[in-house]
């Protein structure tokens, strides 16, 4: 895809175009594939965002940390 179609493509409120190939794979997934897919997914960011806040914050306990997880999740601030 050239630079001048992406553009177009985009939006302020969109963060990523999926790619048409990317659009086919996930067409031909069943539901159950599909939402396991977005719970891995979610189960990563998760993993990743427990992992950044234990390092930037190493004198927050586990309950400061889930906290503040739960927070950006239910604000959509990760």
């Amino acid at each position: 895809m050239r630079s001048n179609e992406l553009k177009m493509r985009l939006d302020r409120g969109q963060i990523e175009v999926v790619d048409d190939a990317m659009a086919e794979v996930l067409r031909r997934k069943t539901p159950a594939e599909r939402i396991k897919i977005g719970f891995d997914i979610w189960i990563s960011a998760h993993q990743m965002l427990m992992t950044h806040l234990k390092s930037t914050h190493p004198d927050w306990n586990t309950e400061q940390i889930q906290k503040e997880v739960a927070g950006r999740f239910l604000h959509g601030a990760l």
